[in-house]
């Protein structure tokens, strides 16, 4: 049984896709072992709670990134965590704790990488009069959303179409590709520990 942590800084409706596909079906080889969150007003923690999943706050406020980043590393370790995935954590982890991961950080980007990185990245496209939407998961490496990408999904919006309602469509793709990439992961390195 592989563990993953997932790591999230507001609604968590990408950490829940997860935790229940992780309780369920194919998914239940593995378990969501952590959810760690950065802002105390997280309705991820609540999904948490409600889902039996430990939380742990780490609070970024008034302390070096580093300082934060190395809490967050020793709860990983702590618990035994073989892969951790990023749903809506508003941070860029640094260089250190990519690489003391590599090829174990997983995320997952409302827009069709490489185009639209970043933040607000559906509000961006939609302004710039982009018809076609999606969701991308992807390694995390040192760059901001540069990471191999591991799966992608799309669709064409008609012109009519409201901001309101791709936003939505993305969350459903999101959450269907999502949680099917980490299991994938979860798998692998359960291979792989089996092959040792």
């Amino acid at each position: 049984m592989a563990r993953l942590a997932v790591l999230a800084s507001g609604n968590g409706s990408n950490f829940q896709a997860l935790a229940e596909k992780l309780g369920s079906g194919e998914g239940r080889r593995h378990q969501c072992a952590l959810l760690i969150y950065d802002r105390r007003a997280a309705f991820a923690a609540d999904r948490a709670a409600r889902l039996g999943i430990p939380a742990r706050y780490v609070s970024y406020y008034k302390r070096d990134a580093l300082e934060a980043e190395a809490e967050i590393a020793s709860a990983l370790s702590e618990s035994g965590i073989d892969l951790v995935a990023l749903a809506g954590f508003m941070r860029i982890l640094s260089p250190a704790i990519v690489d003391s991961r590599r090829g174990r950080i997983a995320n997952i980007h409302p827009s069709l990488l490489p185009k639209w990185p970043g933040a607000r990245a559906i509000e961006r496209a939609f302004e710039a009069g982009e018809r076609e939407f999606g969701a991308t998961v992807h390694l995390v490496d040192e760059g901001m959303d540069t990471g191999p990408i591991l799966a992608s999904s799309s669709f064409r919006s008609e012109p009519h179409c409201a901001l309101s309602d791709i936003e939505a469509r993305v969350h459903e793709i999101e959450h269907d590709i999502y949680p099917r990439a980490v299991v994938d992961l979860l798998d692998a390195i359960e291979d792989e520990r089996g092959a040792r």
